[in-house]
């Protein structure tokens, strides 16, 4: 009989948590800086800090993801693993940025200081998934 592990500890239980905390922390930050945003950028800043949060969020996701879905045996597959999560996190969040940003749909201060803001308010859940 083969012995199953519980959800929580399976790849997929492990995402799970890891999104929501992520969603959880996003929003968090969303609500703590609606406030000051707007007061110092105007009420179109509200979209941007929410494009600037999505990007990164959407970043963290997919590096997440991969941190699951790529097997590492070894202690050097493992770091090669999380290498190829935080490059693949970086360029996600430049070609998006980038793209949000040179678009003239968002203002870019917003934008920028929301992305770079939530973008590192996710590193330590990124670090912790690689590291269970």
């Amino acid at each position: 009989m083969a012995a199953t592990l519980p959800a929580s500890s399976s790849g997929a239980g492990r995402y799970a948590r890891f999104l929501s905390l992520a969603i959880v922390i996003v929003a968090g930050l969303c609500l703590l800086g609606w406030l000051p945003t707007r007061r110092l950028a105007g009420a179109g800043a509200f979209a941007a800090m929410l494009a600037g949060c999505a990007i990164s969020l959407l970043s963290a996701a997919l590096a997440g993801w991969l941190l699951i879905v790529v097997g590492a045996a070894t202690p050097e597959a493992r770091m090669q693993r999380g290498f190829l999560a935080m490059i693949v996190r970086l360029a996600v969040v430049i070609v998006l940025g980038l793209a949000a940003a040179l678009s003239g749909e968002f203002a870019r201060s917003p934008l920028l200081f929301w992305m770079a803001t939530s973008y590192v308010a996710l590193l330590p859940l990124e670090v912790r998934l690689a590291i269970a």
